[in-house]
């Protein structure tokens, strides 16, 4: 989130400061799958509206981000998949078919959901998950994550009006002054935008005071890597909270857990096992494919589950965008440009109430036991 913000602003023409604490991808950005997922088209409302739109125009992004870095992200519209292995979740998909039919088609006609009796790949996946067949939608998409982290960052050095710090974590900020420390660094700012994944919680807790439930958690998740002989235009396989996503290179990223409590964030066990058994299984072609890497990373919860992006009440000047969990490779470049527009003092267009930092400040207080809260 924070390397689109900065690319957004400087291309704005703003003059930017990324301060990062370690180096960029170095957290939750630095993983493996880069699954891209529209939210279900039943039940349509203005939070799936924008994240359809970012995902819609998310290629267009990546093309100029590629063209300007020479450097490729490993993005593919492959689609998705997801198995249907008993009657009544056929039933759903169909309905879940009607429903696309008026809200996809409505904004972008070459999407579609459809239920399919079997799988345009043979053998992806194997029959006998997928006895009521399977539901194939086209506006799924992936991106390699690090190779976009990549793009991204090289994109920021090639602008003059950008100085990226590495290897710097922030220890002061002082809205009202607009002032931050860093090391030997003094910064002064006129906005300062807060996008350091789960730490950004605490940190907004602290401005936003008085509130004493954190703004947010982090959710620890674990992937691994294969390597297999399969087509990188292979769609996204989804079943049961298993990702299955085809890479360039024959590489394979599944995944994820989503651990609330946990001992030991960034180490892999047996839980991460048990997805790699279950891949193997419904994906024959998986089934000796060697693990090239496992991956464990702690990804950022808002308190609200929607991104947070916005003010900071009180504090104009501090601009939140965390809390983008399992979303925000496909909507970071999109919220990047409201952040811009909080900025700039315009209010951005269609951002969903339930995003604003504002609406989980509520809720953290709602949560925390305040009344009469607004």
């Amino acid at each position: 989130m924070g390397l689109w913000a900065a690319r957004k602003a400087a291309v704005s023409g703003l003059s930017v400061i990324l301060l990062e604490a370690g180096l960029p991808g170095s957290a939750a950005s630095g993983g493996l799958l880069g699954a891209l997922f529209p939210w279900m088209p039943e039940r349509w409302d203005e939070k799936k509206q924008f994240q359809f739109d970012a995902l819609a125009g998310l290629p267009d992004e990546i093309a100029r981000l590629e063209d300007e870095t020479g450097l490729a992200a490993g993005y593919r519209r492959s689609g998705r998949l997801i198995p249907l292995p008993k009657p009544h979740l056929r039933t759903i998909a169909l309905g879940l078919q009607q429903d696309a039919l008026t809200n996809w088609m409505a904004a972008e006609s070459r999407f579609y959901w459809n239920v399919i009796d079997q799988s345009p790949v043979p053998g992806w996946p194997d029959p006998s998950f997928a006895s009521s067949g399977l539901a194939h939608d086209t506006l799924a998409a992936r991106v390699f994550p690090r190779a976009l982290l990549k793009a991204l960052v090289t994109s920021l050095t090639q602008m003059a009006n950008v100085r990226l710090i590495e290897n710097t974590r922030l220890e002061t900020l002082d809205p009202a002054a607009g002032t931050a420390h860093a090391g030997l660094l003094q910064i002064r700012f006129g906005h300062a935008v807060i996008a350091c994944g789960h730490q950004a919680f605490p940190m907004l807790t602290e401005i936003a005071g008085p509130v004493t439930r954190p703004l947010g958690q982090p959710v620890k998740g674990q992937a691994a890597l294969l390597q297999a002989d399969i087509d990188p235009d292979w769609p996204v396989i989804f079943l049961d909270g298993l990702y299955v996503v085809p890479h360039e290179g024959g590489q394979v990223a599944l995944g994820s857990t989503s651990e609330n409590s946990f001992d030991e964030p960034f180490s892999t066990d047996t839980q991460l096992e048990d997805l790699i058994d279950r891949a193997r299984r419904m994906l024959p072609v998986l089934a000796q494919a060697p693990v090239i890497e496992r991956w464990a990373g702690l990804r950022p919860k808002a308190i609200g589950r929607d991104p947070m992006i916005g003010p900071v009440p009180g504090h104009p000047n501090i601009i939140a965008m965390a809390g983008g969990f399992k979303i925000s490779f496909g909507m970071a470049h999109r919220l990047a440009d409201c952040v811009v527009d909080f900025i700039k003092g315009r209010a951005p267009l269609g951002l969903p109430p339930s995003f604003l930092a504002e609406a989980h400040l509520a809720k953290a207080k709602q949560a925390a036991g305040y009344t009469n809260v607004q």
